[in-house]
C-alpha cells in the first residue's frame, strides 16, 4: 500500500496522484521466490550488506523496500506485484558479486503512501491521518503526521467542509524522510495526548517483533508486529524513503500519518505507506517517530 492521502479532488498534479486514496488495495502476503542454494548459509559482513543495500537503490525499481535481516544475515528485498522478473534481475545485476546476498520476496498489491492519534485531518484537497500532539518547550502545540501529507500543504482543517481551522504546517520533510508537523492555531480545540484512546506517556524505537497498534482515520484500530528495522522504501516517482519500520499491520488510503504505538503508552512511528488493505491483511511502512520528535524539538505527553 502505498500511502495515500484521500483527496476530494480530481488528480491533475503529481502530489495528487500521490495521495488519492485507492480503495482496490490488494491483500499483502509475502511469498519468497524460490531461492536456495550454498549461498544461503554464506556469512554476509556488514559492508556487503550495506553495498548491496546501495545497488538496490541504484537500481532505483519502484515498488521495492529493502532492510537487513538480522537472523538471516542477508538484505530483504520485498517486492511488490508491480515490479517484473525483467527488474529483479536488474536489481541482481545491478548488485553484481553482491548479489548473493540478496534475498527476494515478493508481495501482492502495490506499494503506495496513505495519509486523539489517528484522528482525520483535511488539507485543501486530501484527507490523513493525525498522528500525535506534541509542545515544545514553551508550552506551544502541534501535532505530527506524514510528511508527504504535509508536504505543499499550508492550513488544516478537522472536518469535511474545511469550517473548522486546526493550524498550519510549519515543517514537512519528505522524501528521504516522511514527517511533518503543524501548529495548532485554534485555541479551541481540543489537544489530548493519546492515540487509539491509549495515553502516549513517551516515545522509542521498537525492536523487531515488538506488537504494535496503528490507527488511522479510514481504518481505526489493528495490531500487528515489527518485521524489519531501517528499511528502504521505493515507492516510484523518485520518493525514496530510508530508515523506516515494517510491519504486518494493514493499513488503507487516507491512514497517512496515523501513529503507531505500543499498548504501554509508547509511540513508535507515523504511517508511511505500504501494500494491502484491513480485509486480507497487508505490509506498512512507518516513519520513526523519534526521528521526528528530535528534528523539531518538541515532545509527547
Amino acid at each position: 500500500m502505498r500511502i495515500k492521502r484521500t483527496t476530494a479532488t480530481s488528480g491533475i498534479t503529481r502530489r495528487t496522484r500521490l495521495i488519492a486514496v485507492s480503495t482496490g488495495l490488494v491483500a499483502a502476503a509475502a511469498i519468497a521466490i524460490p531461492h536456495a542454494s550454498a549461498a544461503d548459509t554464506t556469512p554476509f559482513s556488514a559492508a556487503e550488506l550495506k553495498s548491496a543495500g546501495n545497488s538496490v537503490l541504484k537500481a532505483d525499481v519502484p515498488g521495492t523496500a529493502w532492510a537487513v535481516d538480522s537472523k538471516t544475515n542477508r538484505l530483504v528485498v520485498t517486492v511488490d506485484s508491480t515490479v517484473s522478473q525483467a527488474e529483479i534481475a536488474k536489481i541482481k545485476k545491478q548488485a553484481g558479486g553482491d548479489a548473493d546476498a540478496l534475498t527476494i520476496k515478493r508481495t501482492e498489491g502495490k506499494f503506495q503512501k496513505y495519509i486523539q492519534g489517528g484522528d482525520a485531518i483535511y488539507a485543501s484537497s486530501w484527507r490523513c491521518s493525525l498522528g500525535f500532539n506534541v509542545r515544545d518547550s514553551a508550552g506551544n502545540y502541534y501535532f505530527l503526521t506524514a510528511g508527504h501529507c504535509t508536504d505543499g500543504a499550508g492550513t488544516w482543517w478537522s472536518n469535511s467542509g474545511r469550517t473548522t481551522t486546526l493550524g498550519t504546517t510549519s515543517g514537512s520533510s519528505f522524501p528521504t524522510n516522511d514527517y511533518g508537523i503543524v501548529r495548532y492555531t485554534n485555541t479551541s480545540v481540543a489537544k489530548a495526548g493519546t492515540a487509539g484512546g491509549v495515553d502516549i506517556t513517551r516515545a522509542a524505537n521498537p525492536t523487531v517483533g515488538t506488537t504494535v497498534y496503528r490507527d488511522g482515520s479510514t481504518t481505526g484500530t489493528h495490531s500487528g508486529r515489527v518485521t524489519a528495522l531501517n528499511a528502504t522504501v521505493n515507492y516510484g516517482g523518485g520518493d525514496v524513503v530510508y530508515g523506516m519500520i515494517q510491519t504486518n499491520v494493514c493499513a488503507e488510503g487516507g491512514d497517512s500519518g496515523g501513529s503507531l504505538y505500543g499498548s504501554n503508552g509508547v509511540a513508535y512511528g507515523l504511517t508511511s505507506g505500504g501494500s494491502g488493505n484491513c480485509s486480507t491483511g497487508g505490509t506498512t511502512f512507518f516513519q520513526p517517530v523519534v526521528e521526528a520528535l528530535n528534528a523539531y524539538g518538541v515532545s509527547v505527553f
